[in-house]
């Protein structure tokens, strides 16, 4: 079944009517069963946690938001193909059926598995990225920052400056601003840039696409300079459907056919696959060029294993396969992206501050605006996050201060411009009364907002500090 395509008129592209008024194109054939444990519970659990929900056990929370990455239900075609999974060390016919797909869905000719993103990107900066670089892009998220601050690199945003303003709703807040880009390219020089980076969608950002034109036109910037453009690729099929429901001269397009297009301008990709493939574990790292491809095959087999497995099993390289092609059906994008977009416009309505408008994999509340008596350096998004558990047994994530780390020049915290809480949507999980639930948690939050407390750290890290850093109420 075909969805409704938008008009191609730009003032259109807040029309709401081609998003699917009928079921998920799926059916339920498994339950797993979740327990809210008693309020009395929680506190003692999250004290145990250091206020870090990394640190409490997934058995323990209620509904868990933390992250879609690897928490999606595969499909009963994606369980079949786990059966077919072909173990031989070199040369399986499960890498092949993966490079296959790669190529027809993402237009690449040169592949290498990885068991995921982050170790894509480890392969990738092990070649490119050197002490001093710079690498521009559209808000970095935090592994892709700590890989290039680990090689003492810098990561500079370009993203425009609409992303960072929470209720200003454009189309495409994820986009690269090329004033920016060209100025640090101007300052920096070609020789010191391995690459720009494009993140589809924007993690970082709030979930925001950026446009097929915007990619065109890094694109040209980036062959006018004579660099190579990478694209994030861990949610590019959901980019894909933005484009083609809100962008000028694309609603006649598939998002398969987008996809590719956007894929056409870069010279290499890293993907998360346990996104937008609906896999529990696999990474992508995928190249144009065979001289880039000869480089990174050394430090993946270092890394991650032979070339025609890297981190994966062949069971997980057919589950890859098959969730590359149900991760882009229309109908299945349609429904997804439309819950994600209830949910947000429901805390909207109930007057909770999230980014506007709602993003493709997540709803992201603004802690600066819900905890407007927080200081940036107290972590109102961290705050919130522990709030959110307390309250309802619901995990979200903190994408703040706590994420950006300290700046590896001056060790002083680096706030951000957007504090924020992600309540990061599972792929075909959690039904529209589950996220009424969360609403309704985050109503009673609201109304008693002036009692949330900041936090101050007992341990800290040094690289992602987010992950194992421990709090204690201020």
């Amino acid at each position: 079944m075909s969805t409704a395509k938008p008009s191609d008129q730009p003032h259109d592209w807040q029309n709401t009517s081609s998003l699917p008024s009928h079921p998920e194109p799926y059916k339920i054939k498994m339950v797993e069963p979740i327990h809210l444990p008693d309020r009395a519970e929680r506190e003692l659990i999250l004290q145990e946690a250091g206020l870090n929900v990394f640190n409490v056990p997934a058995d323990r929370v209620f509904i868990d938001l933390l992250t879609d990455s690897g928490t999606g239900a595969m499909s009963e075609h994606q369980w079949a193909s786990l059966m077919e999974g072909d173990e031989s060390y070199a040369g399986s016919t499960s890498f092949h059926r993966l490079k296959a797909s790669v190529q027809e869905i993402m237009g690449f000719e040169y592949m290498l598995p990885t068991h995921q993103g982050r170790a894509a990107e480890n392969v990738l900066h092990s070649v490119l990225v050197h002490d001093g670089d710079i690498i521009p892009g559209n808000s970095h998220f935090d592994t892709t920052k700590a890989h290039i601050e680990f090689r003492h690199a810098h990561a500079v945003d370009c993203t425009v400056d609409e992303c960072f303003v929470p209720d200003v709703e454009i189309p495409f807040k994820g986009n690269v601003d090329l004033d920016k880009l060209r100025e640090v390219v101007d300052q920096t020089g070609v020789e010191k840039i391995p690459f720009v980076l494009i993140t589809v969608t924007n993690n970082s950002g709030g979930g925001q696409p950026v446009s097929l034109q915007n990619v065109r036109d890094v694109h040209a910037f980036c062959q006018e300079r004579g660099l190579r453009l990478v694209i994030d690729a861990a949610r590019f099929a959901e980019n894909a459907w933005f484009i083609q429901q809100r962008e000028p001269g694309q609603g006649d397009r598939t998002v398969r056919e987008i996809a590719k297009e956007m894929f056409s301008y870069a010279d290499a990709a890293t993907m998360s696959a346990k996104k937008d493939a609906i896999v529990n574990m696999g990474g992508l790292l995928c190249m144009r060029s065979e001289e880039l491809y000869t480089q990174c095959s050394s430090f993946n087999i270092l890394f991650e294993g032979y070339l025609t497995y890297g981190g994966l099993s062949g069971r997980d390289m057919e589950a890859l396969a098959t969730g590359l092609y149900e991760g882009t059906e229309e109908d299945y994008l349609a429904a997804r992206i439309g819950q994600v977009k209830r949910f947000g416009d429901s805390l909207t309505e109930a007057g909770i501050p999230i980014v506007r408008p709602p993003g493709g994999h997540a709803i992201y509340v603004d802690a600066k605006s819900f905890l407007p008596h927080l200081d940036q350096e107290q972590f109102p998004a961290q705050a919130l996050v522990c709030e959110l558990y307390l309250e309802g047994g619901i995990r979200g994530v903190e994408i703040g201060t706590v994420l950006a780390d300290r700046d590896p020049d001056t060790g002083k915290n680096r706030p951000p411009k957007l504090e924020l809480m992600r309540m990061t949507i599972p792929r075909r999980v959690y039904t529209d009364n589950h996220l009424q639930y969360v609403r309704d948690v985050l109503v009673t939050l609201r109304d008693r907002r002036e009692s949330i407390r900041g936090l101050k750290f007992t341990y800290e890290p040094p690289i992602l500090r987010h992950f194992r850093a421990r709090f204690e109420w201020e």
